[in-house]
């Protein structure tokens, strides 16, 4: 068995207290990297690296650790904790599509990233198809405000690529060290 499988097998092994405290963790995570963020005067959609943690979170952890970390995530925003961006709009504002997406982007990088062997090939396939479904929930939504795919676009997408690109590698690769380094 070579030792990409075996670090894979001790992942799954944890306990349940383990798996708990690493759930709580990287819920942590995602809320501190949440508010590393700044708003952009042209759009509603503040910057932030909320999508980094959560994309190593669910490349890290797996589908469904990951997936119960964004849950806990939002679960700490409805009870009124500042874990959002600071430039945010909320659950039920015009940016809340990108926020209701986060257990299911975490989960599809998870599910993408434990099939096969890890490497950094499989986490960048898994960010991109996670950072996929992240804007995709957050350009429906803000159709739904704008009643326009060209506005929603423009508010939500076009302004993103670039760092997007680098938020996705990064991603990856922190992924792929952290597991090596297991």
């Amino acid at each position: 068995m070579d030792s990409a499988v075996r670090n894979h097998e001790i992942f799954r092994s944890h306990s349940v207290a383990k798996n708990i405290a690493l759930v709580i963790g990287a819920s942590l995570l995602i809320s501190i990297c949440a508010r590393l963020s700044f708003p952009l005067p042209f759009t509603p959609v503040p910057f932030t690296l909320a999508n980094v943690g959560l994309l190593v979170v669910g490349l890290f952890l797996g589908s469904k650790r990951a997936g119960a970390a964004g849950l806990l995530y939002l679960a700490y925003g409805a009870a009124g904790m500042p874990v959002f961006s600071p430039a945010s709009s909320g659950l039920f504002g015009v940016t809340a599509g990108y926020l209701w997406a986060f257990p299911l982007v975490a989960f599809v990088a998870g599910w993408i990233s434990e099939r096969g062997t890890p490497s950094f090939a499989r986490n960048l396939v898994a960010a991109i198809a996670g950072d996929l479904v992240l804007f995709i929930g957050g350009i429906s939504w803000l159709f739904a405000f704008t009643h326009s795919w060209q506005k929603a676009l423009f508010l939500g997408g076009y302004w993103f690529v670039f760092g997007e690109v680098i938020k996705i590698m990064a991603s990856a690769g922190l992924a792929t060290r952290f597991r090596r380094t297991l």
